[in-house]
């Protein structure tokens, strides 16, 4: 049987896409590769990283004055954009402790924005980095965005998983019954409220509810009954209460503030930010923050949950991510510690 390790668990290396000026952060290059280079900073003093990028000239010249420590690998590719949360490979390990790569489809959010080189970004990682490891081809569309899991339970949104613009699943029993001999879950919990004003996923789960170590949940609540959040999050924080581990245990839900509301400078247009799109590492979460007055509740909540689990919580300024409608979370990826990379095979840019 395999399983889908928790992201807590620990990693091989992580994987982050470098924001290219040829895509869409080229009219904001600049404060696009400030807050790479924070996140960038922060992966590499506690863990290998690769880079993926269009231009190693470009990462090189963009890298220079950061002064990144740390080892530092690069992989120069097409890119569409940064986002490989949704397009990195999702890795399994099976009973003798060995991984398997899955590269499922990616089809730009359902067909929403460009894809065709992000699709094939993980297949030529794969080929020239992770040697001897298995790696499955999947036709169905699926982002890592999409689906959580603690090791034995995967918890996914039915609006993002039943768009008809990704599958054909018309209901949950259609998307159990296609992914559960992958996943091989003992529980699949959909959550069906929640979906971020601004949100161009269908509702990644990501951006709403994680489990965490100790049997946790933590979730994004929203205290302001007038905010129009408010209905739906509160309707998923009762679906969270009856959601059970692999041992029928409910979790202990831990809630996140729903930031102050942000809103594009261009078109004033509410932007969709959670601070549930934080990301492990050896050590730390790094903790998207976005200069509002709610980010100083986030950080101590989750400092008093995750302080006494042995975790510093690190801070990164996220403006910059919001601005393209994603987060820390979505513009990473993990590989756990079964995985093997190559480095020779990469460019050591430090």
């Amino acid at each position: 049987m395999s399983k889908l390790p928790a992201e807590w668990e620990a990693h091989s290396f992580s994987q982050i896409v470098w924001p290219s000026r040829n895509t869409d952060w080229e009219y904001m290059i600049d404060e696009a590769v400030e807050c790479f280079g924070r996140i960038l900073r922060e992966i590499a003093k506690r863990e290998r990283v690769v880079v993926v990028t269009d231009s190693l000239e470009w990462l090189r010249e963009s890298l220079g004055p950061l002064g990144i420590e740390g080892e530092v690998y690069a992989f120069e590719t097409p890119i569409n954009d940064t986002w490989v949360r949704d397009y990195g490979l999702i890795t399994l390990v099976d009973e003798t402790g060995k991984p398997e790569m899955l590269d499922f489809t990616f089809n730009g959010w359902g067909m929403k924005f460009a894809a065709n080189h992000d699709n094939q970004v993980s297949r030529r990682l794969a080929e020239t980095a992770l040697p001897g490891i298995p790696i499955y081809h999947l036709t169905t569309v699926l982002e890592g965005g999409s689906i959580e899991s603690d090791g034995s339970v995967l918890m996914t949104t039915s609006g993002c998983l039943l768009a008809p613009n990704r599958n054909e699943y018309r209901t949950e029993y259609d998307a159990i019954g296609d992914l559960s001999p992958i996943f091989r879950p003992r529980h699949f919990h959909f959550i069906t409220s929640g979906e971020l004003v601004g949100d161009d996923t269908d509702g990644h789960v990501d951006t709403l509810a994680r489990f965490a170590p100790g049997n946790r949940i933590v979730y994004v609540k929203c205290y302001d009954e007038k905010d129009e959040h408010y209905e739906s999050l509160s309707k998923m924080e009762a679906e969270l209460k009856d959601f059970v581990n692999s041992e029928n245990e409910r979790y202990e839900l831990v809630p996140l503030p729903l930031p102050t509301a942000i809103y594009d400078k261009d078109n004033g247009e509410r932007l969709p930010a959670t601070y549930a799109n934080y990301y492990y590492v050896k050590g730390a979460i790094l903790l998207p923050v976005y200069n509002v007055s709610t980010d100083k509740e986030a950080i101590e909540t989750m400092r008093r949950a995750f302080g006494p689990e042995g975790y510093e919580i690190v801070p990164v300024d996220c403006c910059a991510l919001i601005r393209q409608h994603g987060s820390l979370h979505c513009s990473t990826m993990q590989y756990p510690s079964s995985v093997s990379l190559r480095t020779e095979k990469l460019t050591r840019i430090n």
